[in-house]
């Protein structure tokens, strides 16, 4: 059989392999969704994350993010510090293993950290790949260390720089021009964000300082009410069908749910659900579990009360939905997210209980 010219030169040296971080800088639309505007912000989605997962787990009780001159981002937190010793594996400080390696973190034993929005131990490394600088700081046992990096590679070995009488992370970094055509980070959208989060982790005080412009501009969040003053603060503005805001909460096989919802004259319906702290905009299992116990019981209520006759028709999620307002968050121990970027919850028991939660609230 007569070999084509393409088939000729299809050779051994044409297969590349990708190591470190390269397959990030390479494909940075498979970790962060895009190169655009989305992009961007996740970088600064994923070290959020990493901050609130310290806040989730009772060790951080403060984050600030400040948005520096230069395109550079700062979040600091006061959680534990990653750790700075050798790791066993890779020989390395357990610092530069966490930033520069693809699947690495603490996030898999399930000891360290029991629900995480964090999977594949990607989301910092990836943020190191697509920096053009970083720098983490890290006060630890008494004392303070730092590492810088560029594009995925360490710059500097892991050096004390005093002393710390507190314990913490502090990333700095700044998107790679080269990756991104603009780096105009929104504030408007970081600050929707944040408020989240302080939202999901009540009496977390997350605070955003712009420092681009002078003078300053700072913004603090800090709700003890959690979800249900969240609710209130969507609604705002819309008249409240009814005085009290529906609000359950509930474990189930370790998995925690909590719901909240509340109508008002508005015709549209308002979702947002979460999963382990991410906002799952895409919806997923969690979601269609409230949806469906909220449907059942609103029909179950119509019939024992005799709003619903037996020949009449069941009223439709849709018609229950009508000018609903709700937020639904789980805590579960191994989320299957659709894709990095994590938009949509994909596990089938989030949505059994959830549905049971829901029922029984």
């Amino acid at each position: 059989m007569k070999k084509t010219k393409k088939e000729e030169t299809y050779r051994a040296e044409d297969i590349y392999v990708l190591e470190g971080l390269e397959p990030v800088r390479k494909r940075p639309a498979m970790y962060i969704g895009s190169t655009g505007p989305d992009g961007l912000h996740h970088l600064l989605v994923e070290v959020v994350a990493n901050s609130c997962d310290e806040a989730v787990m009772g060790y951080c009780s403060d984050i600030k993010v400040s948005l520096l001159p230069q395109n550079r981002i700062k979040v600091e937190d006061n959680g534990r510090g990653i750790p700075v010793a050798k790791h066993p594996r890779t020989k390395k400080s357990a610092l530069e293993t966490v930033m520069t390696y693809l699947h690495a973190g603490a996030k898999f034993g399930g000891k360290i950290y029991v629900s995480t929005g964090g999977l594949h131990g990607i989301g910092v490394s990836a943020v190191c790949a697509l920096s053009d600088f970083m720098r983490v700081e890290v006060c630890r046992d008494g004392q303070k260390y730092f590492q810088e990096y560029s594009r995925g590679k360490p710059k500097t070995k892991v050096k004390k720089a005093g002393i710390c009488k507190s314990t913490g992370t502090t990333v700095i970094f700044e998107p790679d021009s080269q990756v991104f055509p603009e780096i105009k980070m929104n504030v408007k959208r970081i600050l929707n964000h944040l408020r989240q989060q302080a939202y999901l982790n009540k009496s977390l005080k997350i605070s955003l300082i712009d420092q681009r412009q002078k003078p300053d501009s700072t913004y603090t969040f800090y709700f003890e009410g959690g979800l249900p003053s969240y609710i209130k603060h969507l609604i705002r503005g819309q008249i409240p069908r009814h005085q009290n805001i529906f609000y359950g909460i509930g474990k189930k096989n370790g998995t925690i749910v909590e719901t909240v919802f509340q109508y008002t004259d508005e015709y549209e319906c308002y979702e947002e659900c979460f999963a382990n702290n991410v906002w799952t905009q895409d919806g997923g299992t969690h979601l269609t579990g409230f949806r469906t116990a909220l449907t059942r019981t609103f029909n179950d209520y119509a019939r024992k009360n005799g709003f619903l006759k037996e020949n009449d028709e069941n009223l439709t999620g849709e018609d229950i939905r009508e000018g609903l307002t709700s937020v639904v968050a789980v805590k579960i121990k191994e989320p299957q997210f659709e894709g990095q970027t994590k938009t949509k919850l994909g596990n089938p028991e989030a949505k059994v209980v959830v549905e049971q939660v829901v029922s029984e609230t």
